[in-house]
């Protein structure tokens, strides 16, 4: 089973305004939170703008009114954008292929490779599984040849395959011109 390696991010946590969601979401008050909190509404406003960061103690008087616990909030994801010049690389495997982590790579739940492969480019020769879950491969231009052990699905430009990630395949691009693809994988299997 193939995975991608795991490094920490170093983005910036917008914890102020995931408390303001949980709130909103839970269709309590800013009044109501503060006082069930023991705080005054002021230093939740300047706390759910980022304007200041509560204390251990504070935040988890908030959590606790919320019904989250604390290092929910903390982990909770940030909306990143990652500039194709800027992926990183990555290798899965085969010949004749680039890879590039299209999503952050911290990001464990949801993760997007996109392959450029050359023609003739393909996979290993032992069929192959990946730490996933639900695994679909999108043909951004193409030909390009899904191989599982009930033989060969050849797409096109726009299709889209879906497999469960137990799923052993692996992979050739038939064509004269190299082949784009995306590679999205969904939830891991090892934990």
């Amino acid at each position: 089973m193939k995975s991608l390696p795991i490094q920490p991010t170093g983005t910036g946590q917008a914890l102020g305004r995931r408390l303001r969601e949980l709130r909103q979401d839970r269709h309590l008050t800013m009044d109501q939170v503060a006082e069930f909190a023991g705080l005054t509404k002021g230093f939740l406003s300047r706390v759910e703008r980022d304007l200041t960061s509560p204390s251990v103690t504070s935040l988890i008087s908030i959590c606790q009114v919320l019904g989250v616990a604390p290092g929910e909030v903390l982990d909770a994801p940030e909306l990143s954008v990652v500039r194709l010049a800027d992926a990183p690389r990555v290798s899965l495997g085969g010949e004749g292929i680039t890879e590039q982590l299209v999503t952050p790579p911290g990001q464990r739940e949801l993760q997007v490779i996109r392959a450029v492969v050359a023609p003739g480019g393909r996979g290993e020769s032992d069929l192959y599984t990946v730490d996933c879950t639900v695994e679909s491969l999108h043909v951004i231009d193409g030909p390009f040849t899904l191989i599982t052990p009930d033989g060969e699905l050849t797409l096109q430009s726009g299709d889209t395959v879906t497999f469960p990630g137990t799923e052993p395949h692996s992979w050739q691009n038939p064509g004269d011109g190299a082949a784009v693809v995306l590679w999205i994988l969904a939830g891991r299997r090892s934990r």
